[in-house]
C-alpha cells in the first residue's frame, strides 16, 4: 500500500501529487438542489476531471449515478491515462461527498491503489496550498483495465435474497426522517420508508464538518454493527452510502457492498418491493 490508510492528509498529497505516476482526480458532482457548476473552477494542480455524472454513470439505465460496464469504465479511465499501477488520488470540490462513491467504483472495477483526501479542496485551500483553474491534458493514453469484483457490489436481486439474513447488515445512509418515512423523498414517484431490516446511520454523523471524524469516533457509530457480518449499504442515488462504506472500510472492515441502486430503486411504486416503516 502507498499510504499507510485509504484517507490521506493534504501534507500527504503535497509531497507526492506531482509525481508522475501520481493520478490526482476531481470527482465532484451536483448535490440534491446544490451545484458548483457556475462557481469559478478551483483545483488542485495536476488535476483530471472523473466525470461520474456522464463518463462513468450508465445513461442507458433510469437510476442515478448507475455503475458503467467494465468495457465503458477501462475506456474512460485509460482516457485519463490511468495505468494499472497508477496511484489514484480522489477529492472533491464539496470537501467530502462524491470521492468516496468514486473511490467505491475504482474498488468494484478491482483497483488496489486508491486513496481520499481527507477534507477535499476546502483543507487544500485552509493550507494555502496552490489552487489551479484548469484540468490538465493526459500525456498518453493510459493501460489501467476493469475487472469487476462482485465482492464490493450489491444490487436488487442480491438484497431480496439477504435482506431478513441475520449475517447481513443493510446499513441506511440517508436522514432518519426519510428513513422512517417522515419526510418526502426529494425524487418523485418514490415510495417513503427503508428496506425491511435495515438500520440507519445518516451519514453526516460520520463527518466533522469536510473531514472523517477519528477512527475511535467512527468504531463507536459503527459498534452496533458486528464487524463479522455483511455490511451493505445504501441512500438514494448510492453516493452518501459510499461515504459511510469507505467510513467502515477505515475501521477494517473488510466485507463491504453499495447497493447500487439504492432507495431510487428500491422505492419505485411500480416494482413493489418490501418496505417498512
Amino acid at each position: 500500500m502507498y499510504f499507510p490508510s485509504s484517507l490521506i492528509t493534504t501534507a500527504q498529497l503535497q509531497k507526492e501529487y506531482e509525481k508522475p505516476n501520481v493520478i490526482l482526480l476531481d470527482c465532484t458532482i451536483d448535490k440534491v438542489g446544490q451545484s458548483l457548476k457556475d462557481a469559478q473552477l478551483a483545483l488542485i494542480p495536476n488535476s483530471l476531471f472523473f466525470d461520474i455524472e456522464n463518463t462513468f454513470s450508465d445513461h442507458s439505465s433510469p437510476l442515478p449515478h448507475t455503475l458503467v460496464s467494465t468495457e465503458i469504465f477501462t475506456k474512460g479511465i485509460q482516457e485519463l491515462g490511468i495505468n494499472q499501477n497508477s496511484i489514484i488520488i480522489l477529492y472533491d470540490r464539496w470537501g467530502v461527498y462524491s470521492s468516496p462513491r468514486a473511490w467505491w467504483m475504482f474498488k468494484v472495477m478491482d483497483f488496489e491503489q486508491v486513496y481520499v483526501l481527507d477534507g477535499g479542496l476546502p483543507a487544500w485551500q485552509e493550507k494555502h496550498e496552490p489552487i489551479a483553474d484548469q484540468y490538465i491534458k493526459p500525456l498518453a493514453k493510459g493501460n489501467g483495465e476493469a475487472r469487476f469484483n462482485r465482492a464490493w457490489y450489491a444490487d436488487k436481486d442480491y438484497i431480496l435474497t439477504q435482506y431478513q439474513n441475520s449475517g447481513t447488515r443493510i446499513i441506511d445512509a440517508r436522514s432518519q426522517a426519510r428513513f422512517t418515512a417522515s419526510a418526502p423523498e426529494p425524487r418523485a414517484g418514490l415510495r417513503r420508508g427503508h428496506i425491511p431490516y435495515s438500520s440507519n446511520l445518516s451519514f453526516d454523523l460520520v463527518l466533522e464538518g469536510n473531514n472523517y471524524r477519528s477512527k475511535e469516533e467512527l468504531k463507536k457509530l459503527f459498534e452496533t454493527f458486528n464487524a463479522t457480518h455483511e455490511q451493505i449499504f445504501s441512500c438514494g442515488s448510492g453516493v452518501t452510502a459510499s461515504i459511510l462504506a469507505f467510513a467502515s472500510h477505515l475501521i477494517g472492515n473488510q466485507n463491504i457492498k453499495v447497493y447500487d441502486g439504492s432507495w431510487s430503486e428500491w422505492g419505485q411504486e411500480d416494482l413493489d418491493l418490501p418496505i417498512a416503516q
